[in-house]
């Protein structure tokens, strides 16, 4: 496959919800820098090795600029990479390194640990209330969706029972191909509107949350402004339920797709910390990847590619490099190190991955405890992949007990 010669239509597809495409293996070894088309007919490319992902992530050459004229459009009708959301939050310098500092103080691995018996309380009841609906039950409906919803909003002091409104609202942000523009629009008109008066409720009457603590900084020298406050308390409530809510359908569907995995976790709990970040490693259906815009030239795996390409790095096609991880696509739930990039590299890693990491292994080990049992209740090629948004996910996690 040479590079000239040949435009692949991306997001690539796989049979199988759980697979990854088959053109990773051979873009890694013929192509590491690909001509791709996205949806909306506009040309980018795309980035397949670890290495080559992991530099275009931590190069400040690579930008987020991607509402700049000539960049590549993901989706004809918006979303998050395209939207004026993505522009409100500082993208680089110092002003991006304040915002990482104010909110990161948040999402420490300590914080973290401290919401750990909180977590467990909600997982559990929310077990409960699977087990009494009957058998089989959707883990994604029953656990994996409300659960990282409850969190987020517990942190940012919104009221979880708005929770239905969030996911409308993420889903639209998050849009590839499944809503129209108009859609779009008036979802993100209804999102803004909403965190508005919600941080203005907050200022008013502050309270132990994220958003009450960064409206006490405001103000004061290196505060946020109320535009990347807005731009904060959106972000992470898209962020903060979606991905999760995702990932936790598909770590549970990898782990019972194949029994013998379940079983060597039953057998030894010890092993849910290196099994969650196997399972990050291991998903092949983890969403588009993530796109950056190039201002001036740059060089991506020692290729030349000029001021406005539009570069398309899959971490999760890295995560199955082979020259990193040796048995690259074998799940092994003892592997350790694990330097997988399901959570990106560089200035802007994901802030909320200690957060994630947690609830996964809150999940993890809740379900252990309570559904030693647990199977899929259909093979798992039959699991259907969500389409439509560029985040990847299973319409529905089916589980018998």
């Amino acid at each position: 496959m040479s590079e000239n010669d040949q435009v692949l239509d991306f997001p690539l597809r796989s049979d199988e919800a759980l697979e990854p495409p088959a053109e990773w293996a051979e873009l890694r070894e013929k192509c590491p820098v690909a001509r791709v088309r996205f949806p909306t007919g506009d040309e980018a490319k795309l980035i397949t090795r670890y290495e080559d992902v992991k530099q275009v992530l931590s190069d400040p050459r690579f930008t987020r600029r991607l509402d700049a004229e000539d960049a590549a459009q993901l989706s004809a009708d918006g979303g998050v990479f395209n939207s004026e959301m993505s522009s409100m939050v500082p993208d680089s310098g110092e002003g991006h390194l304040r915002w990482r500092r104010l909110v990161g103080k948040w999402f420490t691995a300590k914080r973290m640990s401290a919401l750990r018996p909180s977590m467990e309380a909600i997982a559990d009841e929310l077990i409960d209330a699977m087990v009494e609906g009957g058998r089989p039950g959707d883990l994604k409906a029953a656990l994996g969706f409300p659960l990282p919803v409850y969190v987020i909003c517990d942190i940012l002091g919104v009221p979880a029972e708005d929770r239905d409104r969030f996911s409308y609202w993420s889903d639209a942000l998050l849009n590839l191909t499944r809503y129209s523009g108009d859609e779009n629009a008036a979802a993100m008109g209804a999102f803004v509107e909403y965190m508005s008066a919600h941080i203005a409720a907050k200022r008013a009457e502050p309270g132990e949350d994220l958003l009450s603590e960064l409206i006490k900084e405001t103000g004061a020298d290196g505060g946020l402004s109320d535009q990347e406050l807005l731009g904060t308390g959106i972000g992470l409530l898209v962020a903060g339920h979606e991905t999760t809510a995702n990932m936790i359908g598909k770590m549970v569907s990898m782990l019972l797709a194949d029994r013998t995995r379940w079983e060597a976790l039953l057998a030894d709990p010890s092993l849910v910390r290196t099994a969650v970040e196997e399972s990050l490693r291991f998903d092949a259906n983890a969403g588009v990847g993530l796109p950056r815009y190039l201002p001036e030239d740059g060089e991506a795996s020692g290729e030349v590619l000029p001021g406005g390409t539009t570069v398309m790095c899959s971490m999760a096609s890295a995560n199955r490099d082979e020259s990193v991880f040796e048995g690259a696509d074998e799940m092994d739930l003892t592997r350790s190190p694990n330097p997988h990039l399901a959570f990106g590299a560089g200035a802007h890693s994901c802030l909320g991955q200690a957060l994630a990491r947690t609830e996964l292994q809150v999940v993890l080990t809740v379900l252990l405890r309570r559904l030693p049992t647990l199977e899929l209740a259909v093979p798992p090629e039959e699991l259907e992949r969500v389409d439509g948004l560029v985040v990847g996910g299973l319409r529905e996690v089916p589980v018998r007990w």
